[in-house]
């Protein structure tokens, strides 16, 4: 991913509105999509900086000031018996031709009709079992392979570093082998070592020979070889191998976008009642996107992801907590 590519509005956005623990837009637009913890995890969306066709991760508690990305989810549908995934940031637009499938939101998800990113929903304020929760829908642009679907955001009150992403399929949407969510922005932090049950995965095990520019193909992971929690829950989680990355050489090329600082984190996902074909998977690259800038200390993992066959609200949780 590439983190400079700004996107601008005809007027100034305002900033999200806090109350209480949550951050919501602001009701009066244009207001910046952004939603979350006021300290905790957020998440936005286009016309915020970034591409289109991204979830914005933010985690200001690691020192990072207000606009800084520390990741990125992608939307990635697999059609029945197809190979090939939709690649929500990489397709164009029906609406227009420029590279990135529309996102907006949206309080409910019934109405599918596509609504400018700076008019965007409040997310809705509820109690479930005794924990207060934001919740936000996010509706995705179809895709082109048939595709149609989109995401529930959940923010719990007792996990302020953790969003919740639920998978819906549409009725008219073709049907789905998987939806896959990854985070595909590693590079940024240098995520490095791969924690999985009993052992850590590095780059350099996984892709010794590694050359170029280019991803390395995708490394798996099956369910019997990835940590459980306390209930049962999978997780998988990645970390990176230098104890102070912000002080890391970078080659003279470098944008300053991609030089990393404040505090370092482990970045985790977690499923429940984890499905039969559970797996994780990872890649990697030498070079940060778009670039031939090699990144500090060689290949890092890029995407992270975790990916079982498709089930209708499917629910997915990703969390970022500062490192001791």
């Amino acid at each position: 991913m590439n983190p400079s590519n700004d996107a601008t509005t005809p007027e100034p956005m305002r900033r999200p509105d806090t109350e209480g623990p949550w951050l919501r837009p602001s009701a009066v637009t244009p207001a910046e999509p952004r939603w979350g913890h006021v300290d905790g995890l957020q998440v936005g969306l286009h016309p915020l900086r970034g591409p289109r066709g991204l979830l914005r991760i933010y985690a200001p508690y690691l020192d990072h000031p207000r606009d800084r990305l520390v990741n990125f989810i992608a939307v990635e549908p697999i059609t029945s018996g197809a190979t090939e995934r939709g690649y929500s940031e990489l397709e164009p637009s029906r609406i227009d031709p420029v590279a990135g499938k529309r996102f907006w939101s949206a309080d409910s998800p019934d109405d599918a009709t596509p609504v400018p990113g700076d008019r965007p929903a409040r997310g809705i304020l509820e109690n479930v079992d005794g924990v207060d929760h934001l919740r936000v829908f996010v509706l995705v642009e179809r895709f082109d392979n048939g595709a149609d679907v989109y995401v529930r955001l959940s923010f719990r009150a007792d996990r302020p570093h953790e969003v919740g992403l639920a998978v819906y399929r549409r009725e008219e949407s073709a049907t789905l082998d998987y939806c896959i969510l990854t985070a595909t922005m590693g590079n940024f932090a240098r995520l490095r070592h791969l924690h999985l049950a009993h052992r850590i995965v590095t780059p350099a095990e996984l892709w010794p020979d590694l050359e170029g520019v280019h991803f390395a193909p995708h490394a798996r992971f099956a369910a019997t070889e990835l940590a459980r929690n306390g209930v049962g829950d999978v997780v998988v989680g990645a970390t990176p191998d230098e104890a102070d990355p912000q002080n890391a050489e970078y080659s003279a090329d470098t944008h300053e976008d991609w030089k990393y600082y404040g505090k370092p984190a482990i970045q985790t996902w977690r499923v429940e009642s984890p499905a039969p074909g559970l797996e994780a998977l990872v890649n990697g690259r030498r070079a940060y996107w778009a670039s031939a800038s090699p990144i500090p200390g060689g290949t890092s993992y890029e995407n992270l992801e975790l990916v079982e066959p498709f089930r209708q609200g499917r629910e997915f949780f990703f969390s970022i907590e500062a490192m001791a």
